[in-house]
């Protein structure tokens, strides 16, 4: 990700970022992970078009991070 606001040069984050914010839920709940703080940025979404929205990742605990941590390498190797 090269721009400052996170977004992949050339793809533009879509009208309906909360269908991205579930994919995300549903893709991390498949490896029994749940980020309970993770939704739509209020900030970006009211900032107007022009700007990416932002997705929040939010808060974890612990395990839940080491969990996250392992899967991300699991699926590196892969």
């Amino acid at each position: 990700m090269d721009n400052t606001h996170g977004t992949p040069p050339g793809e533009a984050s879509g009208p309906d970022v909360g269908a991205d914010v579930e994919a995300l839920r549903e893709a991390l709940a498949t490896h029994g992970i749940t980020l309970p703080s993770l939704g739509v940025d209020p900030v970006t979404l009211a900032g107007g078009a022009g700007r990416p929205q932002l997705v929040v990742l939010g808060n974890c605990n612990a395990a839940t991070a080491r969990r996250l941590a392992d899967v991300l390498r699991r699926a590196a190797e892969a």
